[in-house]
C-alpha cells in the first residue's frame, strides 16, 4: 500500500471512533454501568457512592453524549440521563469486522508457512 494511500485511509475516520474514545475512561465506563441498568437517573444518584463531584460527572456525560452513548432528558429542573445501547452495538460490529479480517489475514499467513516450508 502506497503511504497517499495508506494516510488516506487513516483520515477516514469509523463512525464508531467517538465511542471507542468516550469508552476509554474508567469514570465514563462506570456511568454507563450505573445507566445500564435500564432506568434514567440523575447526576445526583450517578454521583452517589463516588467521590466525582456534580460537575466531573457532567462533563463526562457531555462526551458520553457527544458519542451517542447517552440521551439526556429534562424533567422539571432535573436532566434525566439514559443509556443508548445502538451506538455500543454499532461499535460490536465494528470489533466484530475486524476480529475476521485479523482471522482471515492470520489463515493467510499460516497457509503460505505451511506451503513455504513443504
Amino acid at each position: 500500500m502506497s503511504a497517499r494511500r495508506r494516510d488516506k485511509s487513516l483520515r477516514e475516520v469509523p463512525p464508531s471512533a467517538p465511542v471507542f474514545a468516550a469508552l476509554g475512561d474508567e469514570t465514563r465506563l462506570a456511568l454507563l454501568t450505573k445507566l445500564s441498568k435500564g432506568s434514567r437517573c440523575s447526576i445526583t444518584h450517578l454521583t452517589e457512592g463516588s467521590a466525582l463531584t456534580r460537575q466531573a460527572v457532567t462533563k463526562h456525560l457531555r462526551v458520553l453524549q457527544g458519542a451517542g452513548l447517552v440521551r439526556g432528558i429534562r424533567s422539571g429542573r432535573e436532566s434525566l440521563f439514559e443509556l443508548d445501547p445502538k451506538p455500543l452495538d454499532e461499535a460490536r460490529q465494528s470489533l466484530d469486522r475486524i476480529s475476521r479480517q485479523w482471522d482471515e489475514a492470520l489463515a493467510r499467513l499460516k497457509a503460505f508457512v505451511e506451503r513455504t516450508s513443504e
